[in-house]
């Protein structure tokens, strides 16, 4: 049981066919915060309106995290592009969720982080409708190959590995936009006087301390798999939730002049 004070996830995508709904329910169900956050694009209501992919797994994510609301876990939504049509709910509170536009969440050691998904950032990363039409297409097309990819991994008994991720990580272009768009959620960050800033929405897991501020992007439940997680003490740590939990990188906020690994 991973046992911590909160727990980030966004990006999970209930709905779409490639949301890897049984490894968050895996995670949910052997973790135990005492806040969680979901920072948009919970539920893909753009995906639905074309296929609805609702498998049981997605049911019991849902029931799992409204039976944590109502064994005291303090859960907040923050809705994405995807599931939008939340927002106008902002300040209601559904089964003991509450729903918000964005929020802040002061850590065990006294950092002040702003929460949001990060969709508000795309204008300052757009390259223009070519590249965002050739972007969502060519991420389209990682998706198919990541879906084939570990599908032939478990015939073989491997464990689960985003190809996707990997192949992006080799894009110059897609590490420019990541930039920018972790430059955006910074300035962001500061200009607010926020400590740092946790966000979701652009599907790149990342922990570091950049210009003063610590930049945390929870990953997504597509194709990395990940949760941004504060311990007890107060420090933050991306984990990769596929076949067991796994840390991947850590920032301990009492030693913040050093980038996470």
């Amino acid at each position: 049981m991973l046992n911590c004070r909160t727990i980030f996830l966004s990006d999970v995508h209930l709905g779409c066919k490639d949301c890897q709904a049984d490894y968050l329910l895996d995670f949910l169900q052997q973790s135990q915060a005492d806040t969680i956050y979901l920072l948009g694009d919970i539920v893909d209501l753009w995906a639905m309106r074309k296929q609805v992919h609702w498998k049981s797994g997605q049911n019991k994510i849902i029931r799992c995290l409204l039976d944590k609301a109502e064994q005291g876990t303090a859960i907040v939504y923050i809705p994405g592009n995807h599931d939008e049509a939340l927002r106008l709910y902002a300040g209601k509170s559904f089964g003991n969720i509450r729903i918000a536009l964005r929020a802040s969440h002061t850590t065990a050691q006294g950092k002040k982080l702003l929460l949001l998904h990060g969709d508000e950032f795309d204008k300052e990363v757009n390259f223009g409708r070519l590249h965002a039409w050739l972007g969502d297409n060519l991420y389209d097309l990682l998706l198919f190959l990541n879906r084939w990819y570990n599908r032939l991994r478990r015939l073989g008994g491997g464990g689960y590995f985003s190809l996707a991720a990997y192949i992006k990580s080799k894009v110059p272009g897609a590490q420019k936009a990541i930039a920018r768009y972790r430059d955006a959620a910074i300035a962001k960050a500061k200009r607010a006087g926020f400590d740092g800033v946790v966000c979701g929405h652009i599907h790149h897991p990342e922990i570091r301390l950049q210009q003063g501020i610590i930049y945390c992007n929870d990953g997504d439940w597509i194709d990395s798999c990940t949760a941004l997680i504060e311990q007890h003490d107060g420090s933050l740590a991306l984990y990769h939730c596929t076949e067991q939990a796994e840390k991947i990188a850590a920032l301990p906020l009492a030693d913040s002049g050093k980038k996470a690994a």
